[in-house]
């Protein structure tokens, strides 16, 4: 089956401005619903895939920034919260025939071109500059993603940096802050006080200490397989314990994470890219630089809804 990739906002310009040419009122949600169905034939599945902060669902905020662009370049006009029409201007665009409606198409527009200058002006200031077809929330997490994925390389690297006994207080500061251990001190004490069979410490896995979690943390640089693996669920057993986490700076080959999944003991597998993920949502070795908050229109506070 041939899976339809979800439109962009571009994409939507056109079909939507077609669909809207009854010259009647329209509701945003039956409309964005209409040409989801009938137009681009999006599955329930692709209707509810997200957007990478998880907020909002990427078609829906595609089909919202679509309706904008069109009212900014005059050709629809807003009737109430979350209905608009067509306009005139509208009406002769769909009548003209365009092949497709873009940003370069709308620049045809004085309001569209003034709403978009700001940020369009190349560095000769004389000429404007391809825009891709993102919304500016999905410019804003294209950029953020790519900042969050450089610092993990970054921290992969200066964890690979420090010595062994670092790496240890590391892996405690990280499993505190995601709620194990108890107190600081209690999770201290157990990380490097074993070293039995492969395994590197023991942590509670909550307050109260109803169970125990092993560890095994190491610093490799090559893929970690099956044995390591299995050896680590034989130390286990040793110890007549039912879960453990291990922790590596370096990945696991399919044939371990499939291991972990056929026997009976709870082993969680936690690699660099997850570690350091992880290290960047709980603060641990990371600091703030900057916040940026994203507000839109309080639906509530009007007294209506879309």
């Amino acid at each position: 089956m041939v899976i339809m990739p979800i439109p962009d906002y571009e994409s939507i310009m056109l079909p939507l401005l077609k669909h809207i040419a009854d010259g009647k009122e329209h509701q945003m949600a039956e409309d964005r619903d209409i040409l989801a169905d009938r137009v681009f034939h999006l599955t329930e599945d692709e209707r509810r895939v997200l957007q990478p902060s998880g907020r909002s669902k990427t078609y829906d905020n595609r089909f919202g920034w679509a309706r904008t662009y069109l009212t900014k370049a005059g050709l629809i006009e807003v009737t109430g919260r979350g209905r608009y029409k067509i306009t005139q201007r509208g009406l002769d665009i769909v009548k003209s025939d365009p092949p497709a409606i873009n940003n370069d198409f709308l620049m045809q527009f004085p309001e569209f071109k003034e709403f978009k200058m700001g940020s369009r002006q190349n560095n000769s200031g004389d000429k404007t500059v391809k825009i891709p077809p993102q919304t500016p929330e999905e410019v804003l997490e294209a950029a953020y993603t790519e900042l969050r994925q450089q610092l993990a390389q970054d921290i992969l690297k200066r964890v690979m940096d420090c010595d062994p006994s670092f790496f240890e207080g590391l892996v405690v500061d990280l499993l505190v802050k995601m709620g194990y251990g108890g107190s600081r001190k209690d999770a201290g004490e157990a990380i490097g006080r074993i070293g039995d069979g492969g395994i590197d410490g023991r942590i509670k896995e909550d307050r109260l200490g109803l169970d125990t979690i092993y560890i095994q943390a190491k610093r490799w640089e090559g893929s970690i397989g099956r044995p390591v693996v299995q050896a680590f669920a034989g130390s286990l057993e040793g110890q007549r314990a039912k879960k453990g986490i291990l922790i590596t700076t370096s990945q696991f080959t399919q044939d371990a994470k499939d291991y972990v999944n056929i026997i009976e003991k709870k082993i969680v597998l936690i690699d660099g890219e997850q570690l350091a993920q992880f290290m960047i949502d709980y603060n641990v070795g990371v600091t703030e630089t900057a916040s940026y908050e994203i507000k839109k229109i309080d639906s509530d506070y009007f007294g209506d809804s879309e």
